[in-house]
């Protein structure tokens, strides 16, 4: 079975982005592969009460958030497969395209609006890229 992948972070039109992309793969029949992509070396130290403290890694919550928008789109496509990287999203989105021979990444027009933009730093740079065809999501 062939993939379609998405983009995903924290924000709502991630979320709306990614419940575009698993009505697609259920249609096509295909499966989903959600990708969360996080800054190299982003961590924070946190403190916690009675002195407990830890730390927080980008990894860790890029991964939590994943777990989430997969748990929500389990009623509408049944195989779902997430994949945290470090990296800028568009490149890792091209990456992982190409390295699961996806047949179409799916990405939001989040910050595409405006006079002077055509598509988003983001999508444009899949655009250009990736291996696939691409889907962009009306999420705004």
């Amino acid at each position: 079975m062939s993939t379609v992948i998405v983009g995903i972070d924290a924000s709502q039109t991630a979320a709306e982005a990614a419940r575009s992309a698993a009505s697609l793969a259920a249609a096509l029949n295909k499966s989903l592969t959600l990708v969360i992509a996080h800054p190299k070396g982003s961590s924070a130290h946190l403190a916690g009460p009675g002195g407990d403290s830890w730390d927080a890694t980008a990894a860790s919550g890029a991964l939590n958030t994943a777990r989430q928008v997969a748990d929500s789109l389990r009623d509408v496509v049944s195989e779902i497969a997430v994949v945290e990287a470090t990296g800028k999203p568009a490149d890792v989105l091209v990456q992982e395209a190409k390295r699961l021979e996806a047949d179409i990444i799916v990405v939001g027009n989040r910050r595409m609006q405006g006079a002077g933009r055509v598509l988003g730093a983001i999508a444009s740079a899949v655009a250009r890229n990736a291996p696939c065809d691409v889907y962009i999501v009306k999420t705004t």
